[in-house]
């Protein structure tokens, strides 16, 4: 079960964003999450006491993005194991909740196996438990880690790409402090830029239908002073025109192995408005989200979303009454087409920015090298 509490928080200096912590209180571990749905009218944290509560923050989109569903699903196997419930039954709930987001079945499979192998070794469940909840910290530690180096490689991209400084940079969906363990993705990449004095201007699409754009991207946006402005997502194509866009970066939640990226839908507009306008698109994204299982974009499971979100509108804070509870702006029984993601190719990609470097041009071999050299690295 999840239980609910607010927050309050002072926002005249940027403090650290905690979109995910575990918590031991005196009457069991728990998992606290910051509910994203709430924001930016709100901070308000879910505490989970169990997976199917987890599963249902992730599925309602209180928790979201490729890195933290990655950690969140860790920490759901050890928040299962140390309250003595079946971890096979909650790995396989939660590894299902997105399909796309290949880091949320990572996470859960890296938690998972440190379970069992400490079980083999030890036949004792506690330490099972603490060998999950290790397991689970350390991909945590990691993707913070990962978060500071992907933001030194995008900036240094950047400055390659656009010398000179005074970057023009539109982002779709949110890829901050809000998804990840450090300071994201993308979103990271914009801040280094910030914190450099190289960014002009932060263009954020709205992204319908949920709007992690204008509640989350702008939230984090605000929070660190930066100059952005806040757009409908169809009215990217007339800034493009405009001459007024220098490079777009966005995350992502599973690139194939051809370089094929699955991302938030609208991505894949952006990427051909790019394209023909000659602007650099640039995908950043840990290599945890690279599934080199999955061949090319057309292999990648495409979630399908309810589709009230499309026909309704839900504000936080704000009573509605609609079928899914937001105020409807549809004539009812009107049917929605609501895919979460869409697929870029790769040809349409200029770089995909990693903690381990960069890939341009995007190629499948490219990729695969590497992958296998941060194999070596680890290894060695």
């Amino acid at each position: 079960m999840a239980d609910q509490y607010a927050r309050s928080r002072e926002h005249s200096e940027p403090t650290e964003i905690s979109a995910i912590r575990w918590d031991e209180p005196p009457e069991g571990p728990v998992l606290v999450v910051l509910d994203q749905t709430r924001l930016p009218a709100e901070e308000v944290e879910l505490v989970c006491t169990d997976a199917p509560a987890l599963v249902e923050a992730i599925r309602s989109l209180a928790v979201r993005g490729a890195p933290l569903l990655g950690i969140a699903g860790a920490y759901g196997v050890a928040l299962a194991a140390a309250r003595g419930f079946d971890v096979e039954e909650a790995a396989a709930a939660l590894a299902a909740a997105r399909p796309t987001a290949v880091n949320l079945a990572v996470g859960v499979h890296r938690a998972r196996t440190a379970y069992h192998a400490a079980l083999a070794e030890t036949g004792d469940q506690d330490k099972a438990a603490e060998a999950a909840l290790a397991a689970a910290r350390t991909l945590h530690r990691q993707d913070a880690e990962a978060s500071r180096r992907m933001a030194g490689h995008g900036l240094a991209l950047l400055e390659e790409l656009l010398p000179g400084g005074g970057h023009r940079i539109l982002t779709h969906c949110n890829t901050g402090a809000l998804i990840s363990g450090g300071q994201g993705t993308a979103f990271g990449v914009v801040l280094a830029a910030h914190r450099a004095g190289r960014l002009r201007r932060l263009w954020v699409d709205e992204t319908r239908p949920m709007l992690q754009g204008a509640r989350l991207t702008a939230y984090e946006a605000a929070r660190h002073g930066m100059a952005y402005t806040l757009l409908t997502d169809d009215a990217a194509g007339s800034l493009f025109a405009a001459g007024e866009v220098d490079a777009v970066l966005v995350g992502a939640d599973r690139i194939a192995a051809d370089g094929s990226v699955a991302n938030k839908v609208g991505t894949y507009p952006l990427a051909v408005l790019a394209r023909y306008h000659h602007v650099p698109f640039v995908v950043v994204a840990p290599l945890t989200t690279v599934d080199l299982g999955t061949p090319d974009g057309a292999s990648i499971e495409i979630e399908q979303r309810p589709g009230h979100e499309v026909t309704e509108i839900t504000v936080p804070q704000v009573p509605v009454a609609g079928l899914g509870g937001g105020t409807p702006v549809a004539p009812l029984g009107t049917q929605a087409y609501n895919p979460a993601f869409d697929v870029t190719p790769p040809e349409l990609v200029t770089a995909i920015v990693t903690e381990e470097g960069v890939v341009s041009p995007v190629t499948g071999e490219a990729l695969d090298e590497l992958c296998a050299r941060s194999r070596r690295v680890t290894m060695g």
